[in-house]
This record gives structure tokens, sequence and C-alpha cells, in this order.
């Protein structure tokens, strides 16, 4: 008589173990989300320790150093440039950049104004 094969596991073990499997990726994958939207709330509430005058001016940005004392910070420039260059080490601050909506007290973000465009209706 010849050996038994060993037995690869009947389907139901085969499925819990791809359940346990999926469940584990899933928990991996929650946890590796919600650590990197903690790192971007911690750099969000960090814009208070940014004394008023050394904040840009509306319309600019300026890129902030951590551990630099103000005085020592680069100038404020444009957005774009500012967001393009930041180091591992810096944020950018963005200057109080609104434009009022009209009579409601509504604000409109000035990247928003640049798609629209009132003077093109249909």
């Amino acid at each position: 008589m010849a050996p038994a094969l060993p037995s690869r596991g009947t389907p139901l073990d085969v499925r819990v173990a791809h359940e346990t499997e999926m469940k584990i990726r899933s928990a991996l994958l929650t946890f590796t989300l919600t650590a990197g939207l903690s790192g971007v709330a911690q750099a969000q509430r960090g814009g208070d320790d940014i004394p008023k005058e050394y904040r840009p001016p509306p319309g600019m940005c300026r890129i902030w150093l951590d551990k630099v004392p103000p005085k020592q910070q680069p100038a404020p420039t444009d957005c774009p440039t500012a967001v393009k260059n930041r180091p591992s080490n810096g944020r950018v601050i963005f200057g109080d950049d609104y434009k009022d909506g009209g009579d409601k007290g509504r604000r409109e973000l000035p990247l928003i104004r640049k798609f629209i465009d009132s003077s093109k209706k249909p």
C-alpha cells in the first residue's frame, strides 16, 4: 500500500485562511492610513506657533522651516513655488487670501476663482 499524501486541507480550512488573511490586510491598511492622516492633522494644527508679523501677505505663501528662528525663515514667495520647493523639515504657510463672496458673507478661495470666470455665462 502506498503512503497517504498529506492533505492540503478542506475547502473550509482554505476559506477560513483566506478570510483571516484579508482581515489582517484590511487592519494593516486601516492602521497605515490612520497613521498618515494623524500626521497631516498634526501639521495643520502647528500653524499657531507662527508670529503674525511673519505670516505671508495675502496672495503669497511662505516656507516655514521647523526649528529655525522666525528671523531666519525664507522670504514669502508665490504659492506654487513654495509648494514645489518645500523641504521635508518644513511646511507651506498660506497668506490670508480670501475673496468676499457678496452680501451673503460667503467666501471663495482664490484657486476656485481661477476656474470660475464670471464673464463667460452660458
